[in-house]
């Protein structure tokens, strides 16, 4: 099993002292990777519900600091050196896949092959709005998007065309380092994202966590595996943790999961350190 910590880029990691302990103790200790959010605008009295709380809010205050995912990680990959760096979730469906493939890409080469891309479709419908993109698009322009950003990935020239995007032949460098290009995981909390996984994700992680949730969810991913012609082994299949021990890390396993990702421990950086060196000990020197 693989650990992971979420919310890399935000609460205290905003200072880049604190980012970089961050970094540091996680790898120090065994945690497999670090994970970065988005929000590139919170309006102001949003009424669309987040998905991931019992309030449909967003934890904090809508001033919250939330920095660029991708900065982060590459301010990570100069102070650490075996820690995996990943979005979760990048909303793709607001950036142009040209640029994202050349950022990810820069990530992958500044990192040494440790990128991941995490990716998802959005829930915030003002944000869509103030940034003069249409929400009800953004499920086909995410798949259209990975597409286009595999294409640039390719060796020689890319040519695309497709709904929103197109262009070619065109240069794209540099190339991912880590062969078949940077892995992308697909995120959400629904049965269709668990489908967006199967059609074309490396993986998987799902929103909710709860096992009869991510029972359902896995089985949608195989499902649709299995009418696309994929093989469902293909894709990495990650999962949140509330905390436990070994035990719980087994029923995990059990249902497939690889990766099981974190918030941390505590919101000043020596309990975060102290949190951390303490779930080292119980849970990942036990397996």
């Amino acid at each position: 099993m693989k650990f992971a910590i979420l919310f890399a880029n935000v609460g205290p990691f905003v200072d880049p002292e604190n980012l970089a302990r961050l970094g540091r103790k996680a790898e120090e200790v065994g945690f497999e990777s670090l994970w970065t959010v988005e929000h590139a605008v919170v309006p102001c009295d949003y009424t669309a519900e987040y998905p991931y709380s019992n309030t449909g809010k967003m934890p904090g205050p809508e001033n919250s600091p939330i920095p660029d995912p991708l900065l982060p990680l590459a301010y990570l990959a100069a102070v650490t050196e075996r820690i995996k760096l990943g979005t979760g979730v990048m909303i793709l469906p607001q950036r142009h896949p040209v640029y994202v493939a050349k950022e990810a890409a820069t990530l992958d080469v500044l990192s040494k092959g440790r990128a991941i891309l995490g990716v998802g479709v959005g829930w915030l419908h003002e944000e869509f709005a103030a940034l003069g993109i249409p929400f009800d698009d953004r499920g086909s322009r995410t798949r259209e998007s990975v597409a286009a950003i595999r294409s640039l990935w390719a060796d020689g020239p890319s040519t695309f065309s497709g709904k929103f995007f197109n262009w070619g032949p065109v240069e794209s460098h540099p190339k991912p380092v880590q062969a078949g290009g940077v892995p992308i995981v697909v995120g959400g909390h629904t049965e269709l994202a668990a489908k967006r996984a199967a059609r074309y994700g490396n993986g998987f992680f799902p929103g909710r966590g709860d096992v009869p949730t991510l029972t359902k969810l896995f089985d949608a991913v195989a499902a649709e595996c299995a009418r696309v012609g994929r093989d469902a082994g293909e894709i990495e299949l990650s999962a949140g943790f509330g905390g436990g021990g070994p035990d719980d890390v087994r029923r995990m396993e059990d249902l497939g999961v690889s990766r099981l990702a974190m918030g941390p421990p505590a919101f000043d950086i020596e309990g975060v350190e102290r949190g951390l060196e303490t779930f080292a000990d119980a849970v990942i020197s036990k397996l």
